[in-house]
């Protein structure tokens, strides 16, 4: 108890303290001098939580060029114990700040404090398994006599840092999205321009002064707090960057693999994950798995559970004991230990997310719980009757929202899942493992879980979708192939 009111006594002084953050460069943060303020709200009571100093576009121009200066000098020839020794202090540093780094994504991001303490211990682990990798960037042996003319030399592949990456971060895991770019980019040598959501600034603020603490050279990471459209064309278009690695909509995603030309990027750009039940499978654990996959982080969660499809001899058993579940969640202030949802993003973003559902029912949906707004905060909502053409299960709805869906074949299931432009995760719910690898091969996504939402994810596996989710894999493992190159050396023994 004692432990639980010191957290709530530090949690509540710093939502009234203002943070006064500002882009960093090179080491240095931006001063105000000709440049605009911008305050960051908390978007559970709409008070001002920071002033930030926006970037000019010249800056983020500023910011590439001294990445790119100090990838040549120093991070590309630094010894792998060291990019090592670095990330691992900095995952010491973070655990000992958790709560404070939890607290901040709770005010600027209206995450339930439960929710961001598992953010930032993800996010601890993400810097862990950098540390591991980093020493094991290995390249491959090329056995050159099995060409003909290939007898005396030996051929091998070596993996170099990429160079200057840009990562362009969004709202919703404002720490551990941020750390699934630059860890593994610092693992191999590379540097990061990060430009974090406008919504969600001081935990990347904090996170860059936390680098440089733990030993990453100054302006190996660089912050841009900007506009899009002041920032946004310099980040990804100067030649000096070789990686675009971006978290977003796909709109936005589209337009900048258009403007990034020849450069790698990596796009991760969301879904309307389906997860499957049939009747052979513990209603129990779908239902406790399926209500934390929907309405984690009020919805906003790239692969959150958005339909649920449930064979039609079950539904009615899985529709009461799911919304009965759903109506117990607690709705309030993201700071309360006994949140289980916050706020919205926005007020404009509940808007939204009300006025989809309300477009479904005028269309025949039905309202099972849920449905109601206050400012941003949008209550968990379950919706039944809809159809495949409805935005609330075509589109990605972003909010709290889920809709279940009947079925009757397996055949019928997989062709409505995979109705979609988006495929980034499933969940398949069933006893019958045969059943569950036809479906482990035919679902268009980038990823299926079996008895588990398509929610879940891990921070060490292949992360990314196909269609409209986007391009490209994160995951520390995956996301390091895509920062490196690939380079051939080949010896003639004389």
């Amino acid at each position: 108890m004692q432990q639980k009111s010191n957290r709530m006594g530090a949690a509540h002084r710093m939502k009234n303290t203002v943070f006064q953050i500002s882009s960093v460069i090179n080491g240095r943060d931006l001063s105000r001098d000709g440049r605009k303020l911008s305050n960051i709200h908390n978007p559970y009571d709409f008070g001002v939580i920071a002033k930030a100093v926006l970037a000019t576009a010249n800056d983020a121009e500023q910011a590439i060029n001294c990445a790119h200066q100090v990838f040549q000098e120093t991070m590309r020839n630094m010894p792998a114990y060291r990019r090592s020794d670095i990330l691992r202090s900095a995952a010491q540093l973070l655990e000992e700040r958790a709560e404070q780094f939890a607290t901040i994504i709770a005010l600027e991001a209206g995450k339930p404090i439960r929710d961001a303490r598992a953010e930032v211990a993800r996010a601890i682990q993400v810097l862990k398994f950098a540390a591991d990798r980093a020493k094991l960037l290995n390249g491959e042996l090329v056995p050159m006599d099995a060409a003909v003319g290939g007898e005396n030399r030996i051929g091998m592949v070596r993996r170099y840092p990429i160079g200057v990456v840009t990562a362009i971060v969004p709202f919703n895991f404002p720490l551990n999205l941020a750390m699934h770019k630059l860890a593994p980019a610092f693992a191999v040598g590379n540097t990061v321009v990060l430009k974090p959501a406008m919504k969600t600034p001081v935990s990347a603020y904090k996170l860059v002064k936390l680098f440089e603490e733990a030993g990453l050279p100054q302006g190996a990471l660089n912050l841009i707090i900007g506009e899009s459209s002041e920032v946004g064309d310099a980040l990804v278009m100067n030649p000096k960057v070789q990686k675009v690695t971006f978290t977003g909509s796909p709109a936005v995603g589209i337009q900048l693999l258009k403007k990034a030309g020849l450069k790698r990027v990596t796009l991760e750009l969301g879904s309307n994950s389906p997860n499957i039940i049939f009747r052979d499978a513990d209603l129990d654990l779908a239902v406790a798995s399926l209500v934390r996959g929907a309405f984690a982080y009020a919805g906003q969660i790239c692969i959150s559970a958005q339909r649920i499809y449930v064979e039609r001899r079950v539904y009615a058993q899985f529709v009461e004991r799911y919304v009965e579940k759903v109506k117990e969640l607690r709705l309030g202030d993201p700071l309360e230990e006994t949140t289980d949802v916050g706020p919205m993003i926005s007020e404009a973003e509940a808007k939204r997310a009300e006025q989809w559902v309300q477009e479904a029912v005028d269309a025949g949906a039905k309202v099972l719980a849920g449905g109601t707004r206050s400012g941003s905060m949008f209550a968990p909502t379950v919706l039944v009757d809809v159809t495949q053409h409805m935005k609330i299960v075509c589109q990605e709805v972003f909010a709290p929202v889920v809709s279940i869906i009947p079925f009757d074949e397996e055949e019928e299931v997989i062709r409505l899942a995979n109705e979609s432009d988006f495929g980034l995760q499933a969940g398949v719910f069933t006893s019958d493992i045969n059943r569950a690898m036809r479906l482990a091969d035919r679902l268009e996504t980038g990823g299926v879980w079996i008895n588990e939402t398509s929610t879940y994810r891990q921070d060490n596996i292949p992360y990314g979708g196909v269609k409209l989710s986007g391009i490209g894999k994160e995951g520390v493992d995956y996301a390091i192939e895509e920062m490196t190159v690939m380079k051939f050396v080949g010896i003639r023994l004389l």
